[in-house]
């Protein structure tokens, strides 16, 4: 009997008869499962859907609203929990992801799919219809029961009007001038703005113009909808991921926690690399890693495929760094940078020869901040992304070339490796001494290696005339 009454549901909210769900119906999750049950398993994983669940958001709003008397407001939940705004389910304080029903957490379907237009270009401007069609990337779409349908350029990664607005607009963000006092506000997260300069934004030839979906939310030759009753076509590269991978995982137990890992890997490791040394007629300088003749070490980096700095979003949380380790012909340590223990940031080890990609960011008294609405004044460090084609342009080459003084020392083989972490420990370690953050969250705060970055170097195999590693 339970089967039949679910067939029945199935049927009637994808079927080609029936009356449209109401809004409410549509705002729940579970009416989205039954037709797209593998876009919900992807979403049920991903950072959107943990957006209002994760400890270090809901710490982080509890002492930011104590810390600026209550002129947080919703700053922060506007974006984690963007429906319960739109509810009227909090106004930021007290902010609580257990009073809040399923349909207003995160990142909803519901809230991205009813977007129909983006009035500004930061802090989540994005405008929903409130109505009973949901929007997306598919032309001609299949009549259901369910809701209308409708192709907007705004939800579809695939079309060159599409600007990225939907995506860029929630991931740049302001802190206002009344939450930090500084004229005008500050803006500490900037992919949206990044990506705009890049050769992805402005190079309209296909390959290269690719917007934030093209790589967050890569397609499949899939159907779109699936449930008895409904006829969908399958479309070549129809059916985009919903996992959204970034930087940031899941710190507490969530579903699908190995999928959503192994997703943000496969972004992150051809992300940046360890450029080796330059093609014949090429205006690139020489790199990779080199011992040169005169006792210098040198490791050049470059930003390969990301569509914005390196890392981008919260960089003035992100602990991105370089490890090099030189080893003599008996496999001794002779030299070595960036060797950071877990729990531990890389500025706390007081290595002067650290490289480190990230925003240093100070209060107004010029000491470290450790919280974003105490930010006065921001030094970034990243890694820039590639702005033109053009080789005679100066910002063609885009890497950076680290050096060491290597003087004296018998180097025989050299490693190297990037290493991130999403969060900072002091900052954690400051939510924890406050009475916001459980202690034991710290432990699961990940510490992952960028693939495309792990090189070595051996004397064998330089070439000679520069002392470079020979790779490409």
């Amino acid at each position: 009997m339970k089967l039949f009454v679910i067939s029945l549901f199935v049927l009637a909210a994808c079927g080609d008869d029936g009356t449209k769900l109401s809004i409410e119906e549509l705002q729940d999750l579970a009416t989205c499962i039954e037709c797209h049950a593998t876009h919900y398993q992807e979403w049920s994983g991903s950072m959107h859907a943990y957006a209002s669940e994760d400890p270090v958001f809901v710490a982080m709003n509890a002492r930011g609203q104590r810390d600026t008397n209550g002129a947080l407001g919703d700053f922060c939940v506007n974006c984690h929990a963007p429906m319960a705004v739109r509810l009227g389910l909090t106004d930021g304080t007290n902010f609580d992801p257990a009073a809040l029903p399923a349909a207003a957490k995160g990142v909803t379907c519901y809230f991205c799919h009813s977007t129909v237009d983006v009035t500004d270009t930061h802090n989540n401007p994005l405008v929903l219809a409130d109505d009973q069609t949901m929007r997306g990337g598919i032309a001609n779409p299949v009549g259901n029961s369910a809701h209308h349908s409708k192709d907007d350029a705004l939800l579809d990664s695939d079309d060159p009007l599409n600007q990225s607005r939907a995506c860029g607009a929630c991931h740049d963000v302001v802190v206002p001038e009344h939450v930090n006092g500084i004229p005008g506000g500050l803006a500490i997260e900037r992919t949206f703005a990044e990506w705009k300069e890049t050769i992805f934004a402005t190079d309209p030839t296909p390959g290269i113009s690719l917007t934030c979906g093209d790589c967050h939310m890569r397609s499949t030759t899939d159907v779109v909808a699936d449930a008895p009753g409904l006829d969908v076509p399958i479309r070549p590269n129809g059916r985009h991921s919903h996992m959204f991978p970034g930087i940031d995982l899941a710190l507490t137990p969530f579903p699908e926690m190995a999928a959503q890992r192994a997703a943000v890997q496969m972004d992150l490791d051809p992300s940046i690399g360890v450029i080796g040394t330059a093609p014949a007629a090429s205006n690139r300088p020489t790199g990779g890693i080199c011992v040169l003749p005169g006792g210098e070490l040198t490791v050049r980096i470059d930003n390969l495929s990301s569509g914005h700095m390196w890392p981008s979003g919260a960089a003035h949380d992100r602990r991105t760094w370089l490890e090099v380790i030189a080893y003599d012909a008996n496999d001794n340590v002779v030299f070595s940078t960036g060797v950071v223990p877990e729990r531990t940031d890389p500025e706390a080890i007081a290595d002067p020869n650290l490289v480190g990609f990230w925003d240093r960011t100070s209060r107004t008294d010029g000491m470290p901040s450790h919280f974003f609405w105490d930010i006065a004044t921001i030094d970034s460090q990243l890694l820039r992304p590639a702005v033109t084609l053009d080789r005679n342009d100066p910002r063609f080459d885009h890497s950076i070339t680290s050096t060491f003084n290597v003087i004296g020392l018998s180097i025989e083989r050299i490693e190297t490796r990037v290493l991130v972490r999403p969060l900072p420990f002091e900052t954690l370690n400051d939510l924890v001494s406050s009475g916001d953050l459980d202690p034991a969250i710290l432990a699961a705060v990940p510490t992952l290696e960028v693939g495309g970055a792990r090189k070595t170097w051996r004397r064998s195999t330089a070439l000679p005339n520069t002392g470079c590693n020979p790779y490409p």
